[in-house]
């Protein structure tokens, strides 16, 4: 896991990267240069590119929902053993008190 976590991070590096790029590329230009074509983050993608994004954005959701089931799984586990530990201490204080 911390593996996938690492690989995560080092995607979202690399995307904020891009973007701080980006940017300042854009700051840079003149105000009286002509628009960029791609510069509407909200605007449609074209179909070369929609297809492979839309596969991957499928990997990412499948990998999204793999990640908060393990996290279910964990927080549930977590759960169960805070309860084994009060059960524990309860017992415990319970047989001094006898």
């Amino acid at each position: 896991m911390a593996d996938a976590t690492t690989a995560a991070r080092a995607r979202i590096d690399r995307a904020l990267a891009d973007l701080e790029r980006k940017i300042l590329a854009l700051k840079a230009r003149p105000a009286s240069a002509p628009p960029i074509a791609d510069d509407d983050l909200f605007a449609p993608r074209s179909d070369a590119n929609g297809a492979a994004d839309a596969a991957r954005l499928a990997e990412l959701e499948a990998a999204g929902r793999e990640a908060s089931e393990a996290l279910g799984r964990a927080a549930e586990a977590v759960r169960d053993v805070l309860v084994q530990g009060e059960r524990q201490a309860r017992d415990e204080i319970e047989g001094e008190a006898d």
